[in-house]
């Protein structure tokens, strides 16, 4: 249960990079237990595969997109031991073949063979810079190494170049896969912060026109009304001065108008961009009910929970549906990524956000509850029917 929540409240991105790093090291346990269930009979070929194996595992881990448990210590030494170790088993398998064994023993070590060639393609040879050039080289020496005849070699090496092949694309695959993930991420985090930047520029201009614009008259009226009292002008630099009074109170005034502004929050735009947060987030987001049916009185407060409740989503949790509804009594929102931080209420921040929440309520009469059952946390605010 505690690894399915946890498993919840991880990113798209953090589920993907998990899902990368296991898919090679299942891959390859997978192949060396069945292979080595089908040699058990010759156990020299059966300790090769799992010698094998445990190599190939070695190697995929010198590689920091792909390790799912190395250090940086492990990785300066990880890749040369496991490709020795895979190189020298494969010698083994030819070594023997040439040396002579029964039929029967020679099929299981061909095969050991096989398999290590086709564990090097897996775990090594992607990361490679010629490495199409290597899978056609494993593939012909493989052939002529352990072919039982001509034909047998042929077609041993076809075999050989075809699979490696495909291992080599899987996982390369994989690789660019983690790499698109990866930037969208950090893009997504990227244009976070150029919106936040921009809006922060556009507030800053906004606030240069209004202000800065009236204290520079200030400034040229305050001057000119100091030169007209030293020059003995005290009428004209009084009604000077009275300007000034003026420009700086309709200065203030339009400053404030325009923080008022700033700071106002709108019910139908919260909810268009609850969407398009959501969404982008990767939680697919219902709207039951309209918004327009919320009393005039309670626009704001409403606003307020969309963007409080939307926010938590995205924060605290890793949902992938909400459902949003409004009445003329109330509204909720729902969602399915309830973690274990929600469900325990030990999470400062996002009590504190629903404390703000309360409050605001509480100023217009209505009431703010919070469940978590299962998987589900639902935010509702209840008021009396206008």
């Amino acid at each position: 249960m505690r690894v399915a929540i946890w498993w919840r409240e991880q990113s798209g991105p953090a589920k993907f990079r998990l899902y990368a790093q296991l898919t090679l090291p299942v891959a390859i346990a997978a192949v060396v237990v069945l292979a080595s269930i089908v040699s058990a009979a010759v156990p020299l070929a059966a300790a090769g595969i799992v010698v094998s194996g445990i190599a190939a595992i070695l190697a995929v881990q010198a590689q920091p997109d792909l390790a799912a448990w190395s250090t940086s210590a492990l990785r300066r030494w990880a890749l040369p031991v496991g490709t020795s170790i895979l190189i020298a088993v494969w010698l083994a398998c030819v070594a023997a073949i040439y040396l002579g064994t029964d039929e029967s023993d020679g099929d299981a070590i061909r095969s050991t063979g096989l398999i290590c060639a086709l564990l090097l393609a897996q775990s090594v040879v992607p990361f490679l810079r010629y490495r199409w050039w290597i899978v056609v080289g494993i593939g012909i020496a493989t052939g002529a190494a352990l072919g039982s005849s001509l034909a047998g070699g042929v077609r041993l090496a076809a075999l050989t170049a075809a699979l490696a092949a495909v291992i080599v694309a899987s996982t390369l695959l994989t690789r660019w896969g983690l790499q698109i993930v990866e930037d969208l991420d950090r893009a997504k985090t990227i244009e976070a912060q150029l919106q936040v930047a921009e809006e922060r520029l556009r507030f800053a201009r906004d606030l240069h026109d209004v202000v800065g614009r009236g204290f520079s008259a200030i400034a040229v009226k305050s001057e000119l009304a100091a030169t007209l009292s030293r020059s003995g002008a005290a009428d004209r630099a009084a009604t000077e001065m009275e300007d000034v009074r003026h420009l700086a109170v309709e200065s203030m005034n339009r400053m404030r108008d325009l923080v008022r502004g700033y700071r106002d929050i709108n019910l139908e735009g919260e909810v268009a961009g609850a969407r398009s947060l959501l969404a982008a987030a990767g939680c697919q987001l219902t709207i039951e009910g309209d918004p327009t049916r919320i009393p005039a009185q309670f626009h704001e407060v409403t606003a307020w929970v969309v963007r409080e409740g939307t926010t938590n989503i995205v924060k605290h949790s890793a949902a992938t549906t909400a459902t949003m509804t409004f009445g003329g009594a109330g509204m909720s929102l729902r969602n399915n990524g309830v973690s274990v931080k929600s469900r325990s209420a030990r999470d400062p921040a996002q009590q504190s956000g629903l404390r703000g929440l309360a409050e605001r309520l509480a100023t217009v009469g209505a009431v703010l509850n919070t469940t978590a059952t299962g998987d589900h946390f639902v935010l509702e605010i209840r008021w009396e029917k206008s």
